[in-house]
C-alpha cells in the first residue's frame, strides 16, 4: 500500500484562519453587537457562560459571535479567556433563599406557599415557526418591570418559601448531613476523580455540556444500569442572587453585583432495601444563567449519584465524560493529521494478511511506530 503524508500543512492552516476571519468580519449583513446578541440570543449566551464557568454576558456574547453560533467553541474561547484573568478575591457563600425570583414553578404541588411565577417561558406556546419580514412593531405599553419579566410583584412574592420546607415540616425528607462535605471542591484547580465529594460532582455538572448532561440523565432514568427511579420535579427557580466579597480594608462583606442562576430541586422515591422508605430523597441543581434543562438534569442526577453512583458507572461518567471541552476536544482532534497512527494500523493489517496467506499464525505483537510494540 502506498502512503504519503500531505505537504504544506502550515500554509493551509494560515489560509484557513484567514478565510475564517474574512468570512466572519466581512459578511454581507450588518454587524451584530454584543448587546444585540445578549438580548436576542440570551439562552445561548447563558449556556456558554455556564459551560465555560465564567459569568460575563458581554464576553460570552463576543465569544458566541466569534464562534459563529457554535456554543461549544464559544465556551472554549470563554474558558481560555478566563484562564488569563487574575483571581482577585473569593466570593462569600450565598444563600439561594436570597434569590429575587423571576420565574418559579412547583410541578409537584398545586397550591404551593407563594405564587407560581411562570415568567418568561415558551413552555405553553405552540411550536409554530414565525417568519417575520422585519422587526416587530414596538408595543403600545412597556412591561411593568424594566427587566421585562412580567407584572410587578411584591418582595414577599419574589422570595417565597420553598416547597422543600413543606416536605421538611411533614418529615418526609431524607437529607444528607452537611458535615460530610465541609469545603466546596474547586474543580478549576484540582480535577475530581471517583470517589469524589458531592460538591465536586455538583461543580462538574454545573460546568458540563448541557446536551451531554441531559443525555446522561435520560440514560439514568431509563435504567439500562439497573437503577430504578421514580422522580418528580419539586421546584424550579430562575432569579438573581447577590455577589459579595470581603472588603480588603474593613473585612466586611460588600455586595458588588448580581448574577442570574437557575435552581432546581428534584424529589425521588426511596425504595431501596437500605433506604428510609418513609421519606423522599432530594436532589439539587444550580447553574449560571437561565438553563432549565441543565438544572433539572443536574438535580435528578445528584440524587441518582448518591443512591447508585458508587455501585455503578454513574459517578465516573459524571466526573469524566460530560465536560464539553474534554469530550468535544477529543472528537475535534480526530480532524488533525494522524498519518503515523493510521500507517501503523495499515501495516499491521498487511502483516496479518501476509501471515494468513502463508498459513502462519499472525504474530501476537507487531512493531509499531518509533519502535513501540502494538497489539
Amino acid at each position: 500500500m502506498g502512503y504519503s503524508g500531505a505537504r504544506g500543512g502550515l500554509e493551509a492552516i494560515l489560509a484557513a484562519e484567514d478565510l475564517v476571519r474574512h468570512k466572519r468580519d466581512h459578511a454581507p449583513v450588518p454587524w451584530a453587537s454584543t448587546g444585540q446578541i445578549t438580548a436576542r440570543f440570551r439562552l445561548a449566551v447563558d449556556r456558554v457562560m455556564g459551560e465555560a464557568g465564567l459569568y460575563d454576558e458581554p464576553t460570552a456574547a463576543a465569544a458566541l459571535r466569534q464562534a459563529e453560533g457554535d456554543t461549544l467553541e464559544a465556551s472554549h474561547l470563554l474558558r481560555a479567556k478566563r484562564s488569563t484573568l487574575p483571581r482577585l478575591a473569593v466570593s462569600e457563600p450565598v444563600d439561594p433563599d436570597e434569590m429575587t425570583i423571576l420565574r418559579r414553578i412547583v410541578p409537584a404541588f398545586r397550591s404551593p406557599d407563594g405564587p407560581q411565577l411562570l415568567g418568561r417561558t415558551s413552555d405553553y406556546t405552540g411550536r409554530l415557526l414565525e417568519q417575520p419580514d422585519g422587526p416587530p412593531e414596538p408595543p403600545a405599553e412597556l412591561s411593568a418591570e424594566p427587566s421585562g419579566e412580567g407584572v410587578a410583584r411584591t418582595e414577599e412574592q419574589r422570595r417565597p418559601r420553598r416547597f422543600l420546607e413543606l416536605l421538611r415540616k411533614l418529615e418526609l425528607v431524607d437529607e444528607q448531613p452537611a458535615h460530610d462535605d465541609p469545603e466546596p471542591h474547586d474543580i478549576t484547580r484540582k480535577p475530581a476523580r471517583p470517589p469524589a465529594a458531592r460538591s465536586a460532582v455538583l461543580a462538574a455538572m454545573a460546568r458540563a455540556e448541557t446536551g451531554a448532561l441531559v443525555a446522561l440523565w435520560y440514560r439514568s432514568i431509563l435504567g439500562p444500569d439497573g437503577d430504578v427511579h421514580e422522580i418528580t420535579l419539586g421546584e424550579l427557580r430562575h432569579g438573581r442572587l447577590p455577589l459579595r466579597v470581603r472588603h480588603p480594608h474593613t473585612g466586611n462583606p460588600v455586595a458588588v453585583g448580581e448574577f442570574r442562576v437557575t435552581e432546581a430541586e428534584a424529589v425521588e422515591d426511596l425504595d431501596g432495601a437500605e433506604e428510609d422508605r418513609t421519606r423522599f430523597g432530594v436532589g439539587y441543581g444550580l447553574c449560571f444563567g437561565h438553563n432549565e434543562r441543565k438544572a433539572i438534569a443536574m438535580a435528578n442526577l445528584d440524587i441518582a449519584n448518591r443512591r447508585f453512583g458508587r455501585s455503578g458507572p454513574l459517578e465516573q461518567l459524571l466526573l469524566m465524560t460530560i465536560d464539553g471541552l474534554d469530550s468535544g476536544g477529543f472528537l475535534e482532534h480526530l480532524k488533525l493529521p494522524h498519518y503515523v497512527t493510521f500507517r501503523s494500523m495499515a501495516e499491521r493489517k498487511q502483516a496479518m494478511r501476509a501471515a494468513a496467506e502463508a498459513g502462519e499464525e499472525p504474530p501476537a505483537r507487531i512493531a509499531g511506530p518509533a519502535g513501540k510494540d502494538c497489539r
